[in-house]
Protein backbone atom coordinates (compact mmCIF):
# COMPACT_ATOMS: atom_id res chain seq x y z
CA UNK A 1 0.00 0.00 0.00
CA UNK A 2 1.09 3.86 -0.28
CA UNK A 3 1.35 6.37 2.17
CA UNK A 4 -1.27 8.47 0.65
CA UNK A 5 -4.35 9.24 2.48
CA UNK A 6 -7.80 9.69 1.01
CA UNK A 7 -10.61 11.72 1.89
CA UNK A 8 -13.18 9.99 3.54
CA UNK A 9 -15.77 10.62 0.98
CA UNK A 10 -13.20 9.83 -1.93
CA UNK A 11 -12.70 6.45 -0.45
CA UNK A 12 -16.84 5.96 -0.13
CA UNK A 13 -17.10 6.23 -3.46
CA UNK A 14 -14.22 3.95 -4.72
CA UNK A 15 -15.47 1.09 -2.48
CA UNK A 16 -19.10 1.52 -3.66
CA UNK A 17 -17.89 1.56 -7.37
CA UNK A 18 -15.73 -1.77 -6.09
CA UNK A 19 -19.06 -3.59 -5.05
CA UNK A 20 -21.04 -2.52 -8.25
CA UNK A 21 -22.23 -6.08 -10.31
CA UNK A 22 -21.00 -5.67 -14.05
CA UNK A 23 -25.08 -4.90 -14.68
CA UNK A 24 -24.35 -1.95 -12.54
CA UNK A 25 -21.26 -0.77 -13.88
CA UNK A 26 -22.82 -0.75 -17.44
CA UNK A 27 -25.64 0.89 -15.93
CA UNK A 28 -23.06 3.53 -14.11
CA UNK A 29 -21.27 4.16 -17.56
CA UNK A 30 -24.67 4.66 -19.65
CA UNK A 31 -25.59 7.16 -16.87
CA UNK A 32 -22.40 9.18 -16.97
CA UNK A 33 -22.20 9.09 -20.71
CA UNK A 34 -26.49 10.18 -21.01
CA UNK A 35 -25.83 12.70 -18.10
CA UNK A 36 -22.49 14.00 -17.86
CA UNK A 37 -20.88 13.59 -21.47
CA UNK A 38 -18.11 11.36 -19.49
CA UNK A 39 -16.88 7.84 -20.65
CA UNK A 40 -14.48 5.15 -20.63
CA UNK A 41 -12.19 5.14 -23.47
CA UNK A 42 -10.85 1.75 -25.26
CA UNK A 43 -8.03 2.03 -22.82
CA UNK A 44 -10.01 1.97 -19.43
CA UNK A 45 -8.83 5.63 -19.30
CA UNK A 46 -11.77 8.81 -18.93
CA UNK A 47 -12.65 10.36 -21.45
CA UNK A 48 -14.92 13.74 -20.54
CA UNK A 49 -16.73 15.96 -22.75
CA UNK A 50 -14.63 19.57 -22.82
CA UNK A 51 -16.90 22.39 -20.90
CA UNK A 52 -18.61 24.78 -22.91
CA UNK A 53 -16.44 27.08 -25.01
CA UNK A 54 -13.15 24.90 -25.18
CA UNK A 55 -10.87 25.40 -28.13
CA UNK A 56 -11.00 21.75 -28.74
CA UNK A 57 -14.90 20.92 -28.00
CA UNK A 58 -15.89 17.70 -29.79
CA UNK A 59 -18.42 17.13 -31.67
CA UNK A 60 -21.78 17.18 -30.07
CA UNK A 61 -23.55 13.58 -30.19
CA UNK A 62 -26.73 13.33 -32.69
CA UNK A 63 -29.80 13.75 -31.10
CA UNK A 64 -31.53 10.50 -32.05
CA UNK A 65 -35.37 10.80 -29.77
CA UNK A 66 -37.40 13.19 -30.77
CA UNK A 67 -40.62 14.63 -29.09
CA UNK A 68 -43.19 16.41 -31.67
CA UNK A 69 -44.81 18.95 -29.49
CA UNK A 70 -47.89 21.15 -30.54
CA UNK A 71 -46.86 24.85 -30.58
CA UNK A 72 -49.74 26.37 -31.95
CA UNK A 73 -53.31 25.58 -34.21
CA UNK A 74 -55.03 27.50 -36.70
CA UNK A 75 -58.29 27.79 -35.71
CA UNK A 76 -60.01 27.54 -39.26
CA UNK A 77 -57.92 24.49 -39.37
CA UNK A 78 -58.93 22.33 -36.51
CA UNK A 79 -60.77 19.39 -37.50
CA UNK A 80 -58.21 18.29 -39.85
CA UNK A 81 -55.64 18.59 -36.79
CA UNK A 82 -57.61 16.93 -34.17
CA UNK A 83 -58.40 14.12 -36.90
CA UNK A 84 -54.35 13.87 -37.53
CA UNK A 85 -53.96 14.02 -33.58
CA UNK A 86 -56.22 11.10 -33.25
CA UNK A 87 -54.41 8.79 -35.73
CA UNK A 88 -51.24 9.62 -34.45
CA UNK A 89 -52.14 9.14 -30.14
CA UNK A 90 -55.22 6.71 -30.21
CA UNK A 91 -57.28 9.06 -28.69
CA UNK A 92 -61.16 10.05 -28.61
CA UNK A 93 -62.43 12.40 -30.29
CA UNK A 94 -62.94 14.38 -27.39
CA UNK A 95 -59.44 13.73 -25.98
CA UNK A 96 -58.42 14.88 -29.56
CA UNK A 97 -60.20 18.53 -29.61
CA UNK A 98 -59.28 19.03 -25.56
CA UNK A 99 -55.58 18.31 -26.75
CA UNK A 100 -55.33 20.45 -29.82
CA UNK A 101 -57.67 23.34 -27.71
CA UNK A 102 -54.41 23.40 -25.07
CA UNK A 103 -51.25 23.49 -27.41
CA UNK A 104 -47.78 23.19 -26.02
CA UNK A 105 -48.02 19.37 -25.46
CA UNK A 106 -46.14 16.34 -26.82
CA UNK A 107 -48.19 14.53 -29.66
CA UNK A 108 -45.70 11.89 -29.32
CA UNK A 109 -42.38 11.44 -27.68
CA UNK A 110 -39.42 9.26 -28.50
CA UNK A 111 -39.62 9.04 -32.23
CA UNK A 112 -36.79 8.60 -34.40
CA UNK A 113 -35.87 11.38 -36.73
CA UNK A 114 -37.22 10.00 -39.92
CA UNK A 115 -41.26 9.14 -37.69
CA UNK A 116 -41.14 12.72 -36.13
CA UNK A 117 -40.42 14.46 -39.32
CA UNK A 118 -42.98 12.60 -41.22
CA UNK A 119 -45.42 13.43 -38.19
CA UNK A 120 -44.25 17.28 -38.14
CA UNK A 121 -45.18 17.11 -41.97
CA UNK A 122 -48.55 15.93 -41.50
CA UNK A 123 -49.31 17.81 -38.52
CA UNK A 124 -47.98 21.08 -40.54
CA UNK A 125 -49.64 20.45 -43.84
CA UNK A 126 -52.80 19.96 -41.45
CA UNK A 127 -52.27 23.65 -40.32
CA UNK A 128 -50.37 23.56 -37.34
CA UNK A 129 -47.16 25.21 -36.04
CA UNK A 130 -44.73 22.01 -34.58
CA UNK A 131 -41.94 21.84 -33.07
CA UNK A 132 -39.25 19.07 -32.60
CA UNK A 133 -37.76 19.09 -29.38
Amino acid sequence: MSDTTFDAKVKDLGDKLAALTLKEAVDLGKYMKEAYGIEAAAGGAVMMAAPAGGAAAPKAEEKTSFDVVLKAVDAAKKIPIIKVVREATGLGLAEAKAFVDNPGKPVKQGLDKAEAEKLKKTLEEAGATIELA
